[in-house]
């Protein structure tokens, strides 16, 4: 449990302050890697965090096989981005998919790109490459306060309620690398917004990414939740994917939707083309064949292959009548289910929001607390999932420690 301030309790009334040189707060990649910079340059770094353990989002993510970035030529890397990918190609561009298969390799680490350009470790888990990373930062020194949540700042220090009652660390810089606003059962809340806001530091509003939509289905649905749908065509605006989504007791979810999720969450209509090996007029020409005693949902399965879930799918969302074949054929072309928006942000893999650029300067420095970094998916910038998220937290972390280390160093030449 951590104890919160009683009323009335002031600061003097605290065991000593920690004095570190650099404090780190969130222990997730982009922290760790700027905690890494900066006590690679020699100085005594503190990192706090809010959970019982390090990197859960990431062990988490790593549980599925960790893609740690994706083997693409930069400027094909950095044009993936959703939004900020302009923002970002300078900071990509000093660590990039080459960059951290370097990185990996540094942890002995073995890796492989698979046929998707995506990079994994050779093990697919996140939980040896953690364990070497928390071996070297302990080996220079590095303090990993766990179940320390930040509560905001007080004067020069930082305020941290802890199972042992309040705490304060005065550092000479910072660098906040306390996550965006999905999986708050891993320790990304959003909650530090609050923080921000009170020091009247710009913020974009939070928004959800990599998340399913949501649909209002019928009870014919429910026999087909967790069943995919594959393969299919996508179309959101301009935005084109070939692939597969699943059917869930909420909606549409899984990868195919998350890369068209930006768009839909903006309200750009969802097309399905259920039938993308097929043209319009070979659809039309096989449903117009004699089908006999067979129902019409047997018959389409007959002419044109489609699955049971396919089949149900067009029930659930055609309006007109079967008997119109040319209609029919056209809706299997281009289905367009009535999502009512995104899930709950809290169900999101990733966010958009956060600090913007325009709050920051080029080295991640917040311009209204000078010797305050920031890094991670904290900052507002938008990723697909495959690599482009993960390679984004430890880039950035890696440019807000070097800028710390680099800050820390003029303050002792001045």
């Amino acid at each position: 449990m951590i104890r919160r301030f009683a009323p009335g309790s002031v600061l003097t009334s605290l065991p000593e302050p920690l004095t570190p040189d650099a404090l780190v707060i969130g222990a997730g990649p982009a922290g760790l890697m700027a905690a890494d910079m900066i006590s690679a340059a020699g100085r005594r770094v503190v990192i706090a965090d809010a959970m019982p353990s390090p990197a859960r989002k990431f062990l988490m993510a790593g549980k599925s096989g960790l893609n740690v970035s994706r083997d693409q030529p930069l400027p094909e890397f950095v044009s993936s981005y959703f939004e900020g990918g302009e923002w970002l190609a300078p900071i990509l561009d000093n660590f990039g998919p080459e960059d951290v298969k370097v990185w990996l390799d540094s942890h002995g680490i073995e890796h492989f790109t698979g046929s998707s350009k995506r990079i994994f470790p050779q093990g697919m888990k996140a939980s040896p490459l953690l364990r070497s990373w928390l071996g070297l930062l302990a080996g220079r020194g590095v303090e990993l306060k766990t179940r320390w949540r930040w509560d905001g700042w007080d004067g020069d220090g930082y305020r941290f309620l802890t199972p042992d009652g309040p705490r304060q660390v005065r550092a000479r810089c910072a660098v906040l690398a306390v996550g965006g606003a999905s999986w708050s059962r891993l320790g990304s809340t959003g909650s530090w917004t609050r923080l921000f806001e009170d020091r009247k530091i710009q913020l974009s509003p939070f928004k959800p990414t990599n998340v399913g939509c949501r649909m209002a289905w019928s009870g014919h649905m429910e026999k087909h939740y967790g069943q995919p749908v594959k393969p299919v065509r996508m179309q959101a605006g301009s935005a084109v994917v070939h692939g597969e989504f699943v059917i869930s007791r909420k909606g549409l979810e899984g990868g195919g939707i998350y890369l068209l999720s930006n768009r839909l969450r903006e309200g750009e209509p969802l097309v399905l083309d259920l039938l993308p090996h097929l043209d319009r007029a070979t659809v039309a020409e096989r449903l117009a064949r004699p089908r006999g005693r067979n129902s019409f949902s047997n018959h389409m399965r007959k002419a044109l292959g489609l699955t049971p879930v396919k089949i149900a799918l067009f029930r659930e969302c055609f309006r007109g009548e079967v008997t119109d074949l040319d209609a029919v054929a056209g809706a299997l072309k281009a289905l367009r289910p009535q999502i009512s928006g995104p899930l709950e942000i809290d169900e999101a893999i990733s966010t958009g929001g956060g600090v913007p650029e325009t709050a920051l300067d080029g080295n991640l420095m917040l311009r209204a607390a000078p010797g305050v970094f920031c890094a991670g998916e904290m900052l507002d910038w938008d990723a697909p999932t495959g690599g482009y998220l993960l390679t984004a937290c430890l880039a950035t972390g890696r440019h807000a420690g070097m800028a710390a280390a680099g800050w820390l160093e003029s303050r002792v030449a001045t």
